[in-house]
């Protein structure tokens, strides 16, 4: 499964002002990952504001996601519910057409069991013929996906083939490595811990920096899947500051200040979230300028 290998960007999705998809600025946020030569896109992670979208507009968005890339890159379509039988619906309909894989964070909010939600993705990998990837957030879902659950799927069902870890956890990342598959998947969820966790097994990552700065963040983890972690290094400390700031006030409002300064987006949100204050957005500009100049 060398195509997930390096830098997933998890697309953020553009808004007009009235609050409508703004496709034409999606199509320019794909053709700028492509040409920041980062490895696959995700379409409609947690960053691409999904909780927002209805159904009618998450198939447009994908289906247009699908003819822009037109084969260029891998694509990940992210579909999640806390509920197990609307995910299976949502899949059974999803136009499969374009993309390799299925992102799917654990349920939210319910706070299954470990077996609640081992069940949930044996579900799921039984409703699908396309690779699946795992996505343990708990930040977001206020329940973590162990890493005895992680290897039991990943053992059990052949097509789900890794997992997007962002519990923050070294130890669970070094249990994962120890106890998974050869062939299966850990990929970092997060940007800070991006090269640490490579250094662990970790054969890349899905990420929201990479949106803003898809050269930069994709040269450092070639450079350390490569092995070469000093080179690396001078990328993520120069990174580090950026990162923080785009995450000050919440995803994906930072990175989309950032888009807006690029000219690639504008920085609208929909409720209940808010753009970065303006403060912010003067802090991420300083920010990009140092590193791009």
């Amino acid at each position: 499964m060398n195509k997930f290998h390096g830098t997933g960007v998890a697309l953020v999705t553009p808004f007009n002002a009235d609050g409508s998809v703004d496709y034409d600025s999606l199509k320019k946020l794909i053709n700028y990952q492509i040409d920041g030569k980062v490895e696959y896109l995700v379409s409609l992670g947690t960053t691409g504001e999904s909780a927002t979208l209805n159904k009618e507009e998450k198939k447009k968005i994908w289906a247009y996601t699908a003819e822009i890339n037109n084969g260029r890159l891998p694509l990940v379509a992210g579909i999640a519910s806390n509920n197990t039988a609307e995910v299976i619906e949502h899949i059974k309909g999803f136009e499969s057409e374009g993309y390799d894989a299925i992102l799917s964070a654990s349920p939210y909010y319910n706070k299954p069991t470990q077996e609640g939600i081992y069940q949930h993705y044996k579900a799921i990998s039984e409703s699908t013929d396309l690779s699946v990837l795992l996505y343990n957030v708990p930040g977001r879902t206020a329940s973590n996906v162990s890493a005895e659950t992680t290897c039991r799927l990943a053992t059990d069902f052949k097509n789900i083939i890794g997992t997007k870890e962002a519990s923050g956890s070294f130890d669970q990342f070094n249990q994962i490595m120890r106890d998974k598959p050869e062939d299966f998947m850990l990929i970092s969820g997060d940007d800070p811990v991006a090269l640490p966790m490579i250094s662990l097994g970790a054969v890349g990552i899905i990420s929201v920096v990479g949106n803003a700065l898809p050269l930069q963040f994709s040269d450092m983890i070639r450079l350390c899947l490569k092995g070469d972690f000093k080179a690396a290094q001078k990328i993520h400390l120069q990174l580090i500051e950026f990162t923080r700031l785009i995450f000050a006030e919440g995803n994906p409002a930072g990175v989309k200040a950032a888009l807006k300064y690029f000219g690639v987006c504008g920085d609208q949100v929909r409720l209940p979230l808010v753009p970065a204050s303006a403060g912010l957005s003067q802090q991420i500009i300083a920010q990009i300028e140092q590193i791009i100049k």
